[in-house]
């Protein structure tokens, strides 16, 4: 990968952590992705009048990434109802690189160099150690919930590590990686705030409204992050640019520790020297 890949998948790790946590801070989860999802359909409908169609060969994988996207969307909300966001994110997001690894293997048939995938590894290593990190010590009363937010959060990753092999066959079979990312924004914008309506119905807009600036922003955030990563899917093989986009990690749990007051701890330091020689070793690769 060249520096300006990597570049591009680091700053949207940390947007990526950043709209995920304007997500969290609102207790009200149906609400927070009804208003990010909305964001994402607005910006993607705007961003559509300016770029190409995707190619016809893109839209099977981008209508399946749209539907992954939405599975992702309901756990994430779950995991994130049941668990702390410094400790649901890095499992929802660690769970991915490796399992990325495997899948565009065998699907795309992509296999990383030696250093590619020493640093994929490493980084993993990392990740995990940050994913891990959150779920020692859980022997209070809350723990009863633990296993249901896991479950979640590993379910999470698994879409994740779906959607994003399926979506490195679109993008670049798209022959427009904006308008790709447009129009999946579009597709996978609109289900929860339909299921939103259906469910609130009179009350949506009165319980919308104080918090309609934070969530509209993730949403925009959302759509500029994926954006910068289906563009480095195509300059760059899957495997890498899926362990690189995971350092949003250790954005998230800086992010928990600052606003969120949830523990760091030496162990997430550790892990973030992990991730930074990963990233080290995958440069070497490229």
């Amino acid at each position: 990968m060249t520096p300006i890949v990597v570049a591009a998948v680091l700053a949207a790790a940390l947007i990526h952590a950043s709209w995920n946590a304007l997500a969290h801070g609102i207790r009200d989860q149906l609400l927070a992705f009804t208003l990010v999802g909305g964001g994402g359909t607005v910006s993607g409908a705007l961003l559509a009048l300016f770029v190409p169609v995707p190619a016809a060969e893109a839209w099977p994988p981008l209508l399946l990434s749209a539907v992954l996207h939405v599975v992702y969307q309901m756990l994430l909300m779950r995991s994130f109802h049941l668990g702390e966001f410094g400790q649901m994110y890095p499992i929802a997001r660690g769970t991915a690189p490796l399992v990325v690894t495997v899948l565009a293997a065998v699907f795309v048939h992509e296999m990383p160099d030696a250093w590619q995938l020493a640093g994929v590894l490493l980084a993993s290593a990392g990740l995990v150690g940050v994913a891990l990190w959150g779920l020692r010590g859980r022997r209070t009363k809350d723990a009863a919930p633990q296993g249901p937010a896991l479950v979640a959060a590993l379910g999470t990753g698994l879409a994740i590590a779906a959607y994003t092999v399926v979506d490195g066959v679109g993008v670049r079979a798209s022959g427009s990686s904006l308008g790709y990312i447009a129009w999946l924004m579009i597709l996978e914008g609109l289900a929860i705030p339909a299921y939103a309506i259906a469910t609130r119905r009179g009350q949506l807009l009165t319980q919308l409204r104080p918090i309609a600036l934070r969530g509209l922003l993730g949403g925009v955030l959302s759509v500029f992050a994926y954006g910068l990563v289906l563009w480095a899917q195509t300059r760059a093989p899957l495997a890498p640019v899926a362990a690189l986009r995971e350092s949003s990690i250790i954005a998230g749990a800086a992010i928990g520790a600052l606003f969120f007051k949830e523990r760091f701890g030496w162990p997430r330091t550790a892990a973030s020297v992990l991730m930074v020689g990963g990233i080290a070793l995958m440069l070497h690769g490229s």
